[in-house]
């Protein structure tokens, strides 16, 4: 019993821990320096998986970072900084917060709002006025500290895992599209001149595509479930809280994402770029309903 207890406990210690994350134990290895890498860090060579710094600095193999690059989870290229498209959008809406602080009349023209004046008078503002970049600017727009604040920092750190594992234009495309989702559905069902604004619509699409890429690379996914839980009640229990946009931005992510984790490798860029294409075409669709109600 007593050699059993020994082999066990030797069988247990053989199973290496990721190098960048020790306490993940895994079987599988860098092919270039054959450092053990656990899910998180594995890129997707030609052969295998590779480890970050190997795929950075070319791992001494004598070629260059460049030969037979390997990609991401997603097939989108290796970057230097993986969250840096994830700090220009947070700084995008910083300055659009301080732009607003300073001059507060900017606001009526950036928020999303459908028709104004309401009916029974023709619209000369909002979307159906005409006004379709309401849809976009809506999204980088805040009025309060305590919503850009939260928004902010749901996007920083959602975000960066995700610009990691899709590469940044696959991971800006999912941004973008969640957000603009979540402006349609609320210009969409929302009173006409009801005026919303906030990142929320694109950091619930964040939420949803990172539950795809959590079950994609089987980690539990109870704490991002939980999280996501909180936010839908508060989301339905607060008053002032554009649901529509939340609900709209998480469907697009969800959809987005599972595209981008699970698209065969043959066809890849065909599937996630046919379905973020699919997904900007519906939004267009009840853009376009939408502004034939209410003009």
């Amino acid at each position: 019993m007593d050699d059993q207890a020994a082999d066990g406990r030797q069988d247990a210690q053989s199973v290496p821990g990721c190098y960048r994350h020790p306490d993940r134990e895994t079987g599988v290895r860098c092919t270039r320096c054959e450092r053990p890498i656990c899910p998180e860090c594995m890129i997707e060579a030609s052969v295998g998986f590779q480890c970050p710094e190997c795929v950075r600095g070319g791992g001494g193999t004598g070629h260059g970072p460049s030969a037979s690059m390997p990609r991401t989870l997603a097939g989108g290229t290796i970057a230097a900084d993986p969250r840096l498209v994830t700090k220009i959008l947070i700084g995008i809406n910083a300055a659009v917060f301080l732009a607003v602080m300073i001059e507060k009349s900017l606001l009526s023209d950036l928020y999303l709002v459908g028709a104004w004046p309401p009916a029974p008078f023709t619209p000369t503002q909002g979307v159906a006025g005409g006004e379709w970049y309401r849809l976009v600017t809506s999204m980088f727009t805040h009025e309060e500290i305590w919503h850009i604040g939260f928004n902010m920092l749901s996007l920083w750190l959602l975000g960066g895992p995700l610009e990691q594992h899709l590469g940044r234009a696959r991971y800006l495309a999912l941004y973008l599209i969640s957000g603009l989702a979540g402006s349609a559905l609320t210009y969409l069902l929302a009173g006409g001149s009801t005026a919303s604004l906030g990142a929320s619509g694109a950091v619930f699409g964040l939420f949803g595509a990172t539950a795809v890429l959590m079950r994609r690379l089987r980690y539990d996914m109870r704490p991002i479930i939980a999280l996501l839980a909180i936010n839908l009640v508060i989301t339905f229990s607060w008053t002032g809280i554009a649901w529509q946009a939340h609900i709209g931005g998480l469907v697009a992510g969800v959809v987005i994402g599972y595209a981008m984790v699970h698209a065969p490798r043959e066809r890849r860029a065909l599937v996630q770029y046919g379905t973020c294409a699919l997904v900007l075409g519906v939004v267009v669709l009840l853009t376009l309903v939408r502004t034939a109600q209410l003009a």
